[in-house]
């Protein structure tokens, strides 16, 4: 099954649940390439001894690796950790998931600060570059299992919007904008108002940043990370 990606729309529903604007707006693998995002389909059921994941790993240099599974019987303060993962952040390095089981979705905003939510399940490994808004949460299945990759040592690091000022931020804006061309050439979208749209994306930061805010990385699936809140 291929993966899909579609615009969102501005509903205050259960953050699970698909959010899908009226009428559908899908988002295409080359639109989110644009953005940096990119798409591997994997034999999740081999993932020990695939020589495709093998091989990406080795030309991008993913060294490390855990798993982890998120759900209620193993995630204690289930539905609080939940919404923790649905702030809207940035990381100083890629972020790179590969899904083992379940579903899950990963939202990215575009060039024009609208939401795209993308839709992962088994077999799905995704890169989010690093400096794009993003935010994670499960669909109503409540379930997935995830490898984490990351180059080196992993550094689990969050930093809440507003986080403009990293030049990593700067970096990312400056890329997209390159690969969406011209003005006259970039795509016009319709499905909201422009408006609404900056309203929507002004109102998304959060009283309690998570700028400082890291976790170590558990090996053994299951295992709940340990969150380290910095001194204010």
């Amino acid at each position: 099954m291929a993966l899909e990606a579609w615009y969102m729309d501005s509903s205050d529903e259960d953050q699970r649940k698909p959010h899908r604007l009226r009428p559908h707006q899908p988002v295409s693998l080359d639109e989110l390439k644009k953005l940096g995002v990119f798409h591997w389909r994997l034999d999740a059921d081999h993932f020990d001894s695939d020589p495709e994941l093998r091989k990406i790993r080795e030309e991008r240099g993913y060294s490390y690796m855990d798993i982890i599974t998120i759900q209620k019987d193993t995630l204690p303060n289930y539905e609080e950790k939940l919404k923790m993962f649905y702030e809207e952040h940035l990381h100083l390095d890629d972020e790179i998931r590969y899904i083992l089981d379940g579903q899950a979705y990963f939202d990215v905003r575009d060039k024009e600060d609208r939401w795209i939510r993308i839709s992962m399940s088994k077999g799905d490994l995704i890169t989010l570059p690093a400096g794009i808004y993003h935010r994670f949460t499960l669909d109503e299945t409540n379930y997935t299992k995830a490898m984490r990759l990351f180059v080196g040592e992993p550094v689990w690091k969050a930093y809440n919007r507003p986080a403009d000022d990293f030049e990593i931020r700067q970096k990312v804006q400056r890329t997209v904008q390159d690969r969406a061309g011209p003005p006259d050439q970039r795509i016009q979208y319709t499905g909201l108002k422009p408006p609404l749209t900056m309203l929507n994306s002004r109102t998304v930061e959060s009283p309690t940043p998570l700028a400082g805010l890291s976790f170590s990385a558990q090996a053994v699936t299951g295992d709940e990370p340990n969150y380290i809140y910095p001194e204010r």
